[in-house]
């Protein structure tokens, strides 16, 4: 009876000490859905205009922000001003940060160029990273990323303002499930604005957008990575063969370093995709147009399409909203659902790694055939006239 009673004691006190470890997981990150609470996210880098979307966000139990790394002091003390964070958020040292806060996550709003630099530091450490778009300014910087993240097994995912959209959604599903269109012959995308300077970025933000080497170019990779981007989500990740591209400098006393105005032609072995990428435009604007063997889609912003094909009676307007396309509309909700297991990051998805390597080889074909004048060929062409 006495080992029966010991046995017994020793039951409770496990029992008890289960009991006491599930209350205090409820105080330590565990919600009660059984998913890891609050993901901890730190930033690095604070030059880029759309940092204001993390800093200035409104307050969610879906993420923590633990760390700030912004190496221009004088920045650091007016951002913690502007959004009423405390100081001891800012680090000027990047690895000291990572150290000290140890996020689980982090986004990074610098140059494009300095995209590498942070996932160099995150991968080593398992902290899962997602970059402003587009994923590298070069190859070797994008294939360096993609290595680091399959070796230490983390999220590299990077972000684009059209992924959020309802009718980018609504236009694969007519593309890809219902055959609305039939097979992609052409598609034509649209996207830019009238240029920084006109629409008053800041200091910080125009002087790295407007470098060769931190931006990687000018309009063509600001706005032609989002053409990209869509048109290789639109494809299922199908390669493409040549891209062709002419850039302008409409603008040289502005933009003097680069590009403000290009043209991207991207071949595939059944369809062709023509970006036009602007400074230029006479307003912002994101828009695409899918032409199929059947008919087309038109998505003209974020919620407003007209479409057509051979069994509609005419063009017909459309309005999709989040209800009817249930899209993350803030991207840092999704890359805290994807950390948590909560969603999967689809193959060839808007943010996945291996849509956004393929977003930065167009790029960079785009670059060489603007500079020479000659399309670049991504991969051999087989048809019938030169197997003969």
């Amino acid at each position: 009876m006495n080992n029966w009673n010991k046995i017994y004691q020793s039951s409770l006190k496990i029992m008890g000490f289960c009991l006491w470890l599930s209350l205090i997981s409820g105080f330590k990150g565990y919600s009660q859905d059984g998913h890891r609470g609050a993901v901890r996210l730190a930033v690095a880098g604070i030059t880029h205009g759309h940092v204001a979307w993390i800093l200035g966000r409104k307050e969610k139990t879906d993420i923590s922000l633990v760390g700030i790394y912004e190496p221009d002091k004088d920045l650091a003390r007016r951002y913690a001003q502007k959004y009423s964070l405390s100081p001891d958020l800012f680090f000027s040292n990047l690895g000291k940060m990572l150290d000290s806060v140890k996020p689980e996550a982090m986004v990074v709003f610098g140059s494009i160029y300095e995209h590498m630099a942070a996932v160099e530091a995150c991968a080593p450490r398992g902290i899962h990273v997602m970059v402003e778009k587009p994923l590298a300014t070069n190859l070797p910087h994008a294939e360096k990323m993609r290595q680091l993240a399959e070796k230490y097994h983390i999220y590299l995912l990077t972000d684009y303002e059209t992924s959020w959209y309802p009718s980018t959604e609504k236009t694969y599903q007519l593309v890809s499930d219902s055959n609305f269109v039939g097979k992609i012959r052409k598609v034509v995308i649209h996207d830019g604005h009238q240029g920084p300077m006109e629409i008053g970025v800041n200091k910080e933000f125009f002087d790295w957008l407007t470098d060769p080497v931190q931006n990687g170019g000018g309009a063509l990779v600001d706005f032609g990575c989002y053409g990209a981007n869509l048109m290789t989500y639109l494809m299922k990740g199908e390669e493409p063969i040549s891209v062709t591209a002419v850039t302008r400098q409409f603008k040289p006393s502005i933009y003097p370093k680069v590009d403000d105005e290009a043209t991207i032609i991207v071949s595939y072995p059944s369809a062709q995709c023509i970006i036009q990428a602007s400074w230029n435009w006479p307003f912002g604007r994101k828009d695409m147009e899918v032409y199929g063997e059947n008919g087309y889609i038109i998505a003209t912003n974020n919620t407003s399409m007209r479409v057509r094909n051979r069994k509609t009676d005419g063009e017909q307007s459309r309005l999709v909203t989040t209800r009817e396309i249930p899209v993350y509309q803030d991207p840092f909700s999704y890359f805290a659902d994807v950390i948590r297991g909560k969603i999967e990051v689809q193959k060839n998805g808007l943010y996945s790694l291996e849509n956004n390597f393929t977003v930065v080889q167009i790029l960079d074909a785009a670059r060489r055939s603007a500079a020479t004048g000659k399309t670049v060929f991504l991969k051999p062409v087989h048809t019938s006239e030169n197997k003969n």
